[in-house]
C-alpha cells in the first residue's frame, strides 16, 4: 500500500444504529492506526434510528497497515453492531457505459472521464444498436453491440453480463439505454447500477415521459439519476434536476432541454458514487456532500 508520492488516502464508510459516542470512538480508532481524518459527514435517520458516515481520511506514505486498519475498525463493528467499508484512492473502478442510440450522456461521460473528472477506467461500451460505435472509437473504448430483441431478454442479458464480468466491472451505467434490464441482471449488480430517466420522478416513469408531460401541460421537465432496480424506475434517488418549459414549447423542444439536465444529472450521480459519498439505507440513498 506504500506511496512514494506523497500520502495515501481513502474514505470509510460506516453505518450503525445510532448511540452516544460513536464519531469519538471512530475518530479515536482511526488516529490509533495513523490515520489523519481530512474531513467527514455524518447523518441520523431519526425514523430507523440509523447512524451513517463517511470520513475522508489520509494516511502516511510508508505504508499504512491494513491489517491493522481492519483490526480497529473490526473491534468497532462488533461493539457498536457497525458494518464498514473502506475504499483506496489509488484503486480505479472499472465503469461499463450501456447506450443506445443518443450520444449526448456518453460524450459527456467520456469527456469527463478523459479530463480527470471521472476518478474511473472505462473498459468497454455495450449498445443494442451500432449508431454511436464511431464515438468509442474516437476514445480509443472497445464498443460491443449486443443486439436486443426486447426488455428482459434474457440471451442479450447474459451476453452483457459475460462481457461484465470478463473486464471485472464495478459499475455499470444506463447512459440513455433505453431498453429495460431483467430482475436477475439487476440482482447481480445491486446499487451498482446508475440509470438516468428523462423525467422528474416520481412523475412520468416508465416510456415516453416527454410526451407525457407535453399532455399535462408541466411548467417544468427534469431529469433522474437512480440506481436501478427491479422495479421500473423506482431505485434510490441519487440526484434531479429541473428546467422550465412553457406551453409554447412542443415535444422536441423539451426533448432538447431536457438533454442539458440529463447529462449533467447523471454525471453528478456517478462522480458522486465513484467518490464513495452515497450510502443506501431503508430504500434511500443518502448523498454526503
Amino acid at each position: 500500500m506504500g506511496n512514494t508520492e506523497g500520502p495515501v488516502q481513502s474514505v470509510i464508510l460506516v453505518s450503525c444504529p445510532d448511540q452516544r459516542g460513536i464519531v469519538a470512538r471512530v475518530a479515536g480508532a482511526i488516529h490509533e492506526v495513523g490515520g489523519n481524518i481530512l474531513d467527514a459527514s455524518q447523518h441520523t435517520d431519526t425514523s430507523s434510528g440509523m447512524f451513517l458516515q463517511r470520513i475522508h481520511v489520509s494516511w502516511p506514505e510508508d505504508s499504512p497497515d491494513p491489517e491493522s486498519i481492519q483490526e480497529a475498525m473490526d473491534e468497532l463493528a462488533q461493539e457498536f453492531r457497525m458494518t464498514w467499508q473502506i475504499r483506496w484512492e489509488q484503486s480505479l473502478r472499472k465503469v461499463a457505459i450501456f447506450v443506445s442510440r443518443q450520444d449526448h450522456c456518453l460524450h459527456d461521460l467520456l469527456l469527463l472521464q478523459r479530463d480527470g473528472a471521472l476518478n474511473c477506467r472505462i473498459p468497454l461500451i455495450i449498445s443494442n444498436h451500432q449508431d454511436l460505435e464511431d464515438v468509442a472509437a474516437r476514445f480509443g473504448i472497445p464498443f460491443h453491440h449486443v443486439p436486443v430483441e426486447g426488455s428482459h431478454d434474457e440471451s442479450a442479458e447474459s451476453a452483457q453480463l459475460s462481457l461484465l464480468k470478463a473486464h471485472d466491472v464495478d459499475l455499470v451505467v444506463l447512459a440513455r439505454y433505453m431498453r429495460v434490464l431483467g430482475p436477475n441482471f439487476v440482482n447481480q449488480y445491486p446499487n451498482r447500477i446508475i440509470n438516468i430517466h428523462h423525467s422528474f420522478l416520481p412523475a412520468f416513469a416508465g416510456g415516453r415521459p416527454y410526451h407525457q408531460a407535453h399532455a399535462k401541460g408541466v411548467k417544468l421537465i427534469g431529469a433522474t439519476a437512480h440506481y436501478a432496480t427491479a422495479e421500473l424506475d423506482a431505485g434510490p434517488i441519487i440526484e434531479q434536476g429541473v428546467i422550465r418549459v412553457s406551453h409554447r414549447d412542443m415535444v422536441s423542444e423539451m426533448e432538447r432541454k431536457g438533454r442539458d439536465i440529463e447529462r449533467t444529472v447523471l454525471a453528478r450521480a456517478v462522480r458522486w458514487h465513484l467518490e464513495d459519498r452515497i450510502v443506501v439505507h431503508d430504500g434511500r440513498a443518502v448523498v454526503f456532500s
